[in-house]
């Protein structure tokens, strides 16, 4: 998820809290501020009411036409009198005659005694306001305002983000354009930030370094293969010299063929670092169109003879021609490494399968557990199926598609590796 995106999901959420508290709050303080008036207004309408009960004054008709009302009820025995309190408001439902409806109202029921000791309780109503409704247009205009002020919050957020945070962008696409290996290009960071100017020159020096430290391994690995390759070839020669020798008993000769078999091994090693080393430095610079289905036939034949103990069923299906513009000997590397992979880890009897497409050649083998681990298969020297091979045939493999810019991808299904290479993205 972008920072951006982040941020205003997070300030939205802030908002949603603010908002809602900030609407509790407006709602209990208008209502307060509603009922003090409205109540302000029962106390004179009810002292007007008592100051006539004691002066003897005719009182008005309880249904005098407007939406005031009252009533006045005589209470009867001390302990009815002193049961009532002196003054008390509530929020009530009351009929009004004139309109042969019922209203919300504040009442005001307040206890008093006239002249001849008598105790009256005079209760009081005056229409209010619906409070569903007063709620429902406070919800309303809550809700239009936190819109409002989320659509500004992430226009203006957006647009500091995207001013403040230029060089940082300018720093992601000049790390999408490094490659190990290949010559730094020049960052140009603008703007006057120093976190942002600190981190630009950290990257730039990690990077060199990094590409230091990239060249002398990388030149390392050439020229030990390198040197290697002389005493193999004399160690070797050496001892086909000895075995040669009539006196050397059979338990001799089976040591000597040993060793040879590990030089064997040895030298293949060396060879694929060798060429590994090439690759990475690259030293193919030819190419021509390759088409990939005569090469995985004759593959697919020749690993079927050499593999023919172990009874593995072989299909080359092909639906179009997959060509790429390639050096013709990483050809061969590239789908004989991929090929023997599927024959070496295969189980015994199983099954191995090339699909070829215009858009894509796929290899499977029926797998011996479960799936492999895609962070680390393509390292070199990882061996996930035991310790058969040098562990670099799929470390070649990603490193071919790597130099020509082909896309290689790996996936466990229906108890078959599969391993998908596809062109170039256009």
């Amino acid at each position: 998820m972008k920072l951006i995106w982040r941020t205003v999901g997070r300030l939205s959420v802030a908002l949603l809290i603010l908002m809602a508290g900030w609407a509790v709050a407006f709602y209990a303080i208008l209502t307060a501020e509603i009922n003090d008036e409205t109540d302000d207004t029962l106390e004179d309408y009810a002292h007007d009411l008592i100051t006539r009960v004691l002066a003897g004054q005719t009182l008005p008709a309880e249904d005098n036409g407007t939406n005031n009302t009252y009533h006045l009820v005589e209470l009867t025995g001390m302990a009815d009198a002193a049961s009532r309190p002196p003054v008390r408001y509530s929020d009530e439902t009351v009929w009004i005659a004139s309109k042969m409806e019922t209203e919300p109202a504040r009442v005001l029921r307040t206890v008093f005694d006239d002249a001849t000791g008598r105790t009256w309780e005079l209760t009081v109503a005056i229409p209010s306001f619906e409070k569903q409704d007063l709620q429902g247009r406070i919800l309303i205009w809550i809700a239009l305002l936190y819109a409002l002020m989320l659509a500004t919050v992430v226009g203006v957020n957006a647009w500091i983000v995207r001013r403040s945070f230029r060089p940082l962008y300018a720093l992601l696409d000049w790390l999408a354009t490094v490659r190990p290996g290949a010559a730094t290009p020049p960052l140009e960071m603008r703007g006057d930030v120093t976190e942002f100017r600190l981190l630009g020159e950290a990257m730039v020096d990690s990077v060199r370094r990094s590409g230091e430290m990239f060249d002398e391994q990388r030149l390392f690995t050439g020229n030990a293969a390198h040197e290697l390759q002389t005493p193999i070839a004399v160690c070797r020669s050496r001892l086909e010299m000895l075995a040669g020798d009539p006196s050397l008993t059979e338990r001799q000769l089976e040591q000597i063929g040993a060793v040879m078999g590990t030089l064997d091994r040895l030298a293949a090693l060396n060879r694929t670092l060798l060429l590994l080393a090439k690759i990475d430095n690259r030293g193919f610079t030819d190419g021509a169109e390759v088409d990939a289905t005569p090469i995985l036939r004759r593959l697919a034949a020749d690993y079927s003879e050499v593999y023919s103990h172990r009874s593995l069923s072989v299909d080359v299906n092909v639906r179009a021609p997959f060509r790429l513009t390639m050096d013709e000997t990483l050809a061969g590397v590239l789908w004989g490494n991929l090929l023997k992979n599927a024959f070496v880890y295969s189980l015994d009897g199983g099954r191995v399968e090339v699909m070829i497409s215009a858009a894509e050649v796929s290899v499977a083998n029926s797998a011996a557990g479960g799936p492999l681990d895609p962070v680390v298969i393509f390292r070199r020297f990882y061996r996930g199926g035991g310790e058969t091979g040098t562990g670099l045939g799929l470390a070649l493999v990603e490193s071919i598609c790597r130099l020509y810019g082909l896309r290689i991808d790996y996936n466990f299904a229906e108890g078959r590796h599969i391993f998908t290479i596809k062109p170039p993205k256009p």
